[in-house]
């Protein structure tokens, strides 16, 4: 299994590679190429290296090789990204992923986690404990709109948070 630590500033570059990777093989299926292209084409947003840097980014790696990442906003409970390397999807890390966000959240005393999932993630956030609120269009920055499910997820309390602590990290 892979290892986890939190994301720093010089891992940017490389997790948009990696997203720019998951997107184009995970949701070819389920959206039409010229949607694809301009989501893939996109500059990462000016709020990424921002949640990065104030500790709401957890990295996967393997062999020294990046795995995947989760992105989840600090102050808002939004889970901003999740994405795992085509190669590594199917074996738990974006879910051991978002468990240790759930962490996160508790210990900023987040009671709930929100998300627009693309449409081919849903069954993986439902799997993950979140529920669908409503279909959408996700109004994307590069102008386009993408197809997806709002979806949120309730915390429970935050317990003893070393023991917690210990548990995930």
């Amino acid at each position: 299994m892979p290892i986890c630590r939190a994301a720093t500033a010089a891992d940017l570059a490389a997790l948009w590679v990696l997203r720019t990777r998951a997107v184009r093989a995970s949701c070819a299926a389920h959206y039409p190429a010229a949607v694809i292209e301009t989501w893939c084409a996109s500059a990462p947003p000016a709020s990424f290296p921002v949640l990065v840097r104030l500790g709401g980014a957890m990295v996967a790696e393997e062999d020294g090789e990046l795995a995947g990442f989760a992105v989840l906003d600090l102050a808002s409970g939004e889970v901003d990204a999740a994405f795992v390397d085509p190669a590594h999807q199917g074996r738990g890390i974006a879910l051991d992923l978002l468990q240790r966000l759930d962490v996160l959240a508790q210990e900023c005393g987040l009671q709930r986690l929100f998300l627009s999932a693309s449409l081919n993630a849903v069954a993986f956030y439902e799997r993950a404990g979140f529920v669908r609120v409503r279909d959408e269009v996700y109004a994307h920055r590069s102008g386009i709109g993408i197809a997806s499910v709002f979806m949120e997820k309730m915390l429970s309390p935050a317990c003893d948070g070393g023991v917690l602590r210990a548990a995930v990290r």
